[in-house]
């Protein structure tokens, strides 16, 4: 704690810290934005039909409609699924398109529409599959710590890692964690296959997290109907940790369960997104016969639907992007059947209909720190709950009255060193515990602000930015 003869009331001195965490920040990490409860994540899932390959047209008229999509929509994260695959390394013989395509994406069209703000993620083809995924995310908001293939079914399914960028929680990667895993199902009538691709994956998770953290898994699930074995195993399974929630049913209850929307797309037509295109026109590369399936679909956490670390759905964000709920069996551009597309520009619904025979999806996330660094604006049951990943220390954040560690099991009967600083370097507590369980409680008696906490056990260290609150 700071000097008994640190002659000032509480309340300054809790502005002193605030103010000192500034200083450190400003001045270590290079950071001239303070996010805010105003900031949000729009993310954006879109299959982009073998983008590459020439059917669509060159890769020059397909970076520039997409440059007019993107630049519509202002993403800030986009899941691009069904790319043609690309050259992972440059003797790579499984890829298409050249090593490097991901940066003539971003150059000639993410770029093109916002200059210096994407950056792509390591792009992985364990599968050797033609298709390939591939995320893109705003690098003033996001920094991209891992990618991970969980599941190698026809295709690479890949668990990717990233970090928002807040200076209150640090600037690396001890800030909030925001996953994302992107989907490409084996499409037909069948559902075996894609069945056993969406169950793999949720076995996969449960694996490596404790329940799922802040996570979205998006893309083209292929899934006919909210009765399929994979369908359900994501959103109507029975173990709620590990339950992922289809927003227009919940949180938005726009939609029932169940729901057959092959069938009767009928009772879902805002949410259609295969076809874009009532007939073989431009080309015959997709599915045609206008709106009449809900392929693709994003999923995200418990966490990210209860605001309980930092990010939280925006009720009522998810859209089918140039789908104005007037396409049933129409061409989105068709304007003699229903009357004109309102629901986006022309020149974004044209782009669309040419760029793929599907449409693309968004949603929105809040990003609930305050002004000050001090979130969740609203926590669930007062703070938030530990980040959950398996096999690694990890701490709750922020710290209420306690201090609640996660150790891996390989840690029991350990003896650790708790050492807590404040942000000007100087001792606040050092305590030596035994590891006796996996989840170990301490009592956290500290003023609201931010600190340093390291964990010394025998056989591990590691460093973590708390904020008190």
């Amino acid at each position: 704690m700071f000097a008994t003869d640190f002659k000032i009331n509480l309340a300054m001195r809790r502005r002193y810290l605030q103010v000192a965490i500034a200083l450190v920040f400003s001045s270590v990490v290079n950071i001239t934005t303070v996010k805010s409860q105003h900031d949000t994540l729009r993310v954006m899932a879109y299959n982009v039909l073998h983008y590459g390959d020439g059917c669509q047209g060159s890769n020059t008229y397909l970076h520039g409609l997409l440059k007019t999509v993107v630049q519509y929509a202002n993403p800030d994260i986009i899941g691009l699924v069904k790319v043609q695959c690309i050259k992972v390394t440059p003797s790579d013989n499984n890829g298409f398109s050249p090593y490097g395509f991901p940066d003539s994406i971003i150059n000639n069209a993410l770029d093109a529409a916002f200059p210096a703000r994407y950056k792509y993620c390591t792009l992985t083809n364990v599968s050797g599959s033609n298709d390939m995924d591939v995320l893109f995310y705003d690098q003033n908001k996001m920094g991209f710590v891992s990618v991970k293939t969980i599941c190698t079914l026809s295709e690479d399914f890949d668990l990717y890692k990233l970090y928002y960028k807040d200076p209150y929680l640090g600037a690396t990667h001890d800030s909030t964690f925001l996953y994302f895993i992107l989907n490409h199902t084996v499409s037909g009538n069948s559902p075996t296959q894609r069945d056993q691709q969406d169950t793999t994956i949720i076995n996969e998770l449960k694996k490596r997290f404790y329940h799922l953290p802040n996570i979205i898994s998006m893309g083209d699930f292929n899934t006919h109907s909210s009765q399929e074995i994979g369908y359900e195993a994501y959103a109507l399974g029975n173990d709620t940790n590990y339950l992922f929630y289809d927003p227009p049913f919940n949180p938005d209850h726009n939609l029932t369960y169940p729901i057959n929307w092959d069938g009767n797309p009928g009772l879902c037509p805002g949410y259609l997104n295969t076809s874009t295109r009532e007939f073989n026109v431009p080309n015959s590369c997709g599915a045609n016969s206008g709106g009449k399936d809900w392929y693709e679909h994003i999923f995200i956490s418990g966490w990210l639907n209860k605001n309980t670390n930092f990010l939280k759905y925006v009720n009522n964000s998810y859209i089918t992007i140039g789908n104005d709920g007037n396409r049933l069996g129409i061409s989105e551009n068709d304007s003699t059947s229903h009357g004109r597309n309102n629901s986006a520009p022309s020149n974004v619904v044209n782009a669309i209909f040419n760029l793929s025979d599907k449409y693309p999806i968004m949603l929105k996330l809040a990003v609930t720190f305050d002004s000050l660094g001090n979130g969740p604006i609203n926590p669930v049951n007062g703070q938030s709950e530990v980040k959950a990943e398996i096999g690694k220390t990890i701490v709750n954040n922020p710290v209420d009255g306690n201090l609640v560690i996660h150790f891996p099991k390989s840690a029991i009967g350990e003896r650790c060193s708790i050492n807590c600083f404040d942000a000007c370097g100087r001792i606040v507590f050092t305590k030596q515990i035994e590891i006796n369980s996996d989840i170990v409680t301490q009592p956290f008696e500290a003023i609201p602000g931010l600190y340093v906490l390291r964990l010394q056990t025998n056989n591990s260290a590691n460093t973590f930015k708390i904020i008190k609150q």
